[in-house]
């Protein structure tokens, strides 16, 4: 079992920057692919980053691709994910999520642990 508790969500401009640490307890994140989702006020979660397990290699929607930055660090249990640039658009739930089976997973039935995710809300 891995737990995952995400934090650094809040109330930014639009422009603005944030990051969004997860840390995870019960066993390594080394053995997983980790993934960052979010999931906007009335629509379906959505994937936005992902990085396989030695960091080497990275995902990411179109949406955030070239302003959202996905990373790892193993040693410490922890995937951060850096927001910058931030738009209205990019208001939602953000959930940190693990997967075990992949080497790279951008779906969310890949998954198989989940944060319970911290709100970002973008004004304009």
């Amino acid at each position: 079992q891995v737990q995952l508790v995400e934090s650094g969500g809040g109330l930014v401009q639009a422009g603005g920057s944030l990051g969004l640490p997860c840390a995870a307890s019960g066993r390594t994140i080394s053995s997983y692919v980790m993934g960052w989702f979010r999931q906007p006020p009335g629509k379906e979660r959505e994937f936005v980053a992902a990085v396989s397990r030695s960091g080497g290699t990275t995902s990411y929607s179109d949406s955030v691709k070239g302003r959202f930055t996905i990373s790892r660090d193993n040693a410490k249990n922890m995937v951060y994910l850096q927001m910058n640039n931030l738009k209205p658009e990019d208001t939602a739930v953000y959930y940190c999520a693990a997967a075990g089976r992949f080497s790279i997973a951008t779906s969310r039935t890949q998954y198989d642990y989940w944060g319970q995710g911290t709100q970002v809300t973008v004004s304009s």
